[in-house]
């Protein structure tokens, strides 16, 4: 049985419909729902949610608070699953990078540009195909979405088409 340890920090993978506020919001963790879905008979899934943010209200802090706790996951030997929003998931996933270049497993950063439960919902595919990147990746830090896996190094959001690219430089100015 493979550990693989799945962090939550919100984003829009984790969203709800606010029936009073008319909007979708960041309010609980609800992937414990979703991974009782997923067949996973040879994987122990270990779960926790850090924080429930949109990714554009996630701080320099919040940030280290992340690091901090892959940096303790990652004395277990086991790959680690992050969920975050799209909007900084790049940046946070250089921090990772950069603060850990000698990584012995697979760091997956994952989300969503529609929430699960929602209709049209990417959340379920970008999550199982996060699973099974982190069981089948070399070391390092990654972005999967959309049937891509995509190292952090070299992919940007292309805001325009609702997904990840590679690119040679995620810190080149967009076309």
């Amino acid at each position: 049985m493979q550990r693989i340890y799945l962090l939550s920090t919100g984003g829009t993978l984790e969203k709800v419909y606010s029936e009073q506020r008319g909007v979708v919001e960041n309010r609980a963790a609800k992937l414990d729902r979703y991974l009782c879905l997923l067949r996973l008979p040879d994987a122990e899934i270990r779960a926790e949610s850090l924080m429930n943010k949109d990714s554009l209200e996630m701080t320099g802090a919040d940030r280290v608070q992340v690091r901090d706790r892959v940096a303790q996951l990652l004395a277990d030997g086991a790959p680690i699953v992050l969920t975050h929003g799209t909007d900084t998931m790049v940046e946070t996933g250089l921090f990772l990078e950069q603060s850990f270049p000698a990584l012995k497993v697979p760091v997956i950063l994952t989300g969503a540009m529609t929430p699960l439960g929602f209709e049209g919902s990417d959340g379920l595919q970008n999550l199982t195909e996060s699973l099974l990147a982190a069981r089948l990746m070399a070391p390092g830090v990654y972005i999967v979405l959309h049937g891509q896996v995509f190292p952090v190094s070299k992919t940007r959001k292309d805001k325009d088409r609702a997904t990840f690219v590679r690119t040679e430089c995620n810190i080149c100015p967009e076309p």
